[in-house]
């Protein structure tokens, strides 16, 4: 069968006669003194990195930020401070006594050094997705629900679980808009996650270092970033949490015989439970329930779990059909030619990408080979934890890492399937790499010897996937106030122009105004704007609307996006920036620092 974690996690005392390792008593225990020196360790190194931690972040130039984003800024004191609560966590594995307690105060501090780093460092809320989703929010507030004229972000009005609930929220509450909690949503959604995690691990594992460790390399792991105020944040929260709920009811011998006779049937009040869950999710995101439905097929497949899931896959398939065709059928009848495409697709779904038309920047360039790296290098020990630690088989997770795969192969989901699928895939992951690494033994000092640099790769990866396109990511005060110039001053029917999205707060008001992003454009337009800035975007002006003017607003973070991605040449938006002034009909309305914003009225002999 392999060998299995005990109930304690302890190694094995040696047999009778044996001379006991250095250090140790002849039980196998570590001799008083050197227990007491460990655990006085343990607990000193956890504040003193933290400490050195929000030292490090004291006269952070984030100007300085270019192709590798927070990684050509961050202080030495920082990387020092994160190996330290690297090496007291390793400290913690080895000694059997840790208490529950100083886990999760190792796991907290490292979700704070990953998470609250940026929001510490940046005066506004971080990423243009999470400006989006607050202009979301505010729009469903000022309406009652749906929002009428959403053109592009009508998706939004067919899932809105996520928003109507902050939409709750801000009414109970009476706080007037979702931007000052928004900026710590990686640290909450990330320190809430660890429960779910945790319920997870220990429906297959009784080793509470097993359990850690797991956790541990999760988030040393989760590169990917959808952590952020989205609705998918919140929709994964709800999915670890579906699974986790059905591994504690699933036969699992991997466990002691007395935990296995207490499962195989689902009590009433939680089976309905998971199902309210699975509404809420099935309410608030498109791709999370398809995640879901995978992740439940290929756990019925063992005929012992189909007690268990089966229950909850009928229940999970007549919520997404019934959503589907009711409330969400506005967007899906639409699309249903394009989706039945893409299951034939697979090899475009898993390759999908924007077209660009310049250089990405040799950061990048690094940033992408290694995010590739970490996540061939977690699957590869996967696997092999899958082969050397037999016990694992009896757990259900190996079948999880497998069941994004389909839906990988069938929807390309904007070039950004391939992310989700190793997201989804991530919690049952993280715990086959933990059973190879943290394996029984009678020295567990010294195999920490081996496992620390290892975790130490792992969050060297994670901050280059995390931390590397940060230069794009955020926003000065300066471009926050002239996007709310352009929405306090664009007359309703307003077209608002701009080279990329990265402009936050932008969509404020998205109802009575049309984003048209130049970036985003098909080929043809693309390469008429390479050739000719100020006539394409003069034509965009016009051609959207000649009875309101135009608003083009250019920024710092666009000119770094279009520099990081490519998407467009480099120069660009210099070479509109110079174009405009003087230009017939441009008028420049509003200058800062870091922002320019132009409006365009329509010559008169030119209106209609």
């Amino acid at each position: 069968m392999g060998e299995r974690p005990t109930l304690t996690g302890g190694s094995t005392p040696p047999a009778t006669g044996t001379q006991a390792p250095p250090g140790t008593s002849l039980t196998g225990q570590p001799r008083p003194w050197r227990a007491t020196t460990r655990r006085w360790v343990i607990r000193a190194v956890l504040p003193t990195a933290l400490a050195l931690w929000l030292l490090s972040l004291r006269n952070v130039d984030l100007d300085r930020m270019r192709d590798l984003g927070l990684l050509q800024v961050l202080p030495v004191l920082f990387w020092v401070a994160l190996a330290l609560l690297t090496l007291g966590f390793c400290l913690a594995l080895s000694d059997g006594r840790t208490r529950f307690g100083w886990f999760a105060a190792y796991v907290l501090g490292l979700i704070a050094v990953i998470h609250a780093t940026p929001t510490l460092l940046y005066p506004t809320l971080r990423y243009s997705w999470a400006w989006k989703h607050l202009a979301i929010v505010d729009a469903m507030l000022r309406h009652g629900g749906e929002v009428p004229n959403a053109d592009k972000l009508s998706i939004y009005n067919d899932w809105p679980g996520f928003f109507q609930l902050n939409a709750l929220f801000l009414r109970a509450t009476g706080i007037e808009s979702a931007v000052g909690y928004a900026a710590w949503t990686p640290v909450f959604a990330n320190a809430l996650l660890l429960g779910p995690l945790l319920l997870m691990y220990r429906a297959v594992a009784r080793d509470k270092r097993l359990i850690w460790g797991a956790v541990w390399i999760f988030y040393s792991c989760s590169w990917v970033g959808q952590d952020y105020f989205a609705p998918q944040a919140f929709a994964f929260l709800l999915f670890v949490t579906v699974i986790a709920l059905i591994l504690r009811q699933l036969p699992s011998s991997a466990l002691p015989r007395p935990d296995r006779r207490k499962r195989g049937a689902w009590p009433p009040g939680l089976l309905l439970l998971v199902l309210v869950i699975v509404a809420a999710i099935v309410s608030s995101h498109p791709l999370t329930p398809l995640m879901l439905l995978s992740a439940l097929l290929v756990l019925s497949l063992p005929r012992r779990n189909r007690r268990v899931v089966l229950p909850v896959l009928a229940g999970a398939i007549v919520l997404t059909i019934a959503w589907d065709m009711t409330v969400a059928r506005s967007y899906i009848a639409p699309h249903l030619s394009s989706m039945v495409e893409s299951l034939v697709q697979p090899d475009s779904n898993i390759s999908s990408g924007l077209a660009t038309l310049g250089t990405a920047a040799p950061g990048l360039a690094l940033v992408s080979w290694i995010d590739r790296g970490l996540s061939a290098a977690v699957f590869l020990l996967a696997a092999i934890g899958f082969v050397r630690r037999p016990w694992t088989r009896h757990t259900g997770l190996p079948l999880l890492v497998l069941s994004p795969m389909p839906v990988l192969a069938a929807n390309a989901y904007g070039g950004e399937m391939i992310f989700r699928a190793y997201l989804f895939a991530l919690p049952a992951v993280a715990f086959l790499i933990a059973a190879l690494l943290l394996r029984e033994g009678t020295r567990p000092w010294r195999r920490m010897l081996t496992v620390y640099p290892v975790l130490l790769a792992m969050l060297g990866g994670l901050f280059f996937g995390y931390y590397g396109k940060e230069v794009v990511n955020r926003f000065t005060l300066q471009e926050v106030a002239a996007a709310r110039y352009v929405t306090e001053n664009a007359p309703p029917g307003s077209p608002i122009i701009s080279l990329t999205s990265g402009v936050p707060g932008l969509d404020m008001h998205y109802e009575q105004h049309r984003r048209v992003l130049l970036a985003q454009q098909d080929v043809e337009d693309k390469q008429r704007l390479v050739r000719d800035p100020l006539e394409t975007v003069k034509g965009f002006a016009y051609g959207a609307s000649a009875k309101e003017p135009a608003y083009i607003i250019l920024t710092r973070a666009q000119a770094q996006d279009l520099y990081l991605t490519g998407v467009l040449p480099a120069d660009t938006m210099a070479r509109l920036e110079s174009a405009l002034p003087g230009a017939e009909g441009f008028t420049r309305v509003y200058s800062n620092r870091d922002a320019v914003v132009y409006r365009y009225e329509t010559p008169t002999d030119r209106r209609p």
